[in-house]
């Protein structure tokens, strides 16, 4: 169990002519609530950090690609890949600081479902080299 984000299984349902790739409900006890949603894009071996809300909770899903997430409070630090072979939703609370490395050659496609609309006054961002952290090891 991870103490910077909330990891949930997501359904893939497998169809002959393209398969459903379900991402949240808001029946889900992960879901607080909806504010926009945001795909990023990231090329294989960039790197995106840092960041950090004070407000937002994030939900992170990679319907393509391979994204390597690294999570950590300054001390401290956990990743996890997610894609369609590991096919998982990140939950991220406030306070997290966050980057991620895009994986593979083919489209890395990050979809953010956050609870609120995107505020340059409540996030935090720092270089890539703030926290040290071995991007090698994804």
């Amino acid at each position: 169990m991870s103490k910077f984000f909330l990891t949930s299984k997501l359904l893939k349902v497998n169809n002959k002519d393209g398969d459903i790739l379900r991402i949240l409900r808001m029946d889900e006890d992960s879901f607080y609530s909806f504010g926009e949603a945001y795909f990023s894009t990231i090329n294989m071996n960039s790197i995106k950090a840092w960041k950090k809300h004070s407000d937002m909770t994030m939900n992170l899903v990679v319907p393509t690609g391979s994204v390597g997430f690294v999570f950590s409070d300054g001390q401290t630090y956990e990743s996890i890949t997610i894609g369609p072979k590991n096919y998982l939703r990140l939950t991220v609370p406030p306070g997290v600081w966050f980057g991620f490395k895009g994986l593979s050659s083919e489209i890395n496609l990050v979809l953010n479902i956050a609870d609120m609309i995107h505020s340059d006054d409540e996030v935090e961002r720092k270089e890539k080299n703030y926290l040290n952290f071995d991007w090698s090891l994804l």
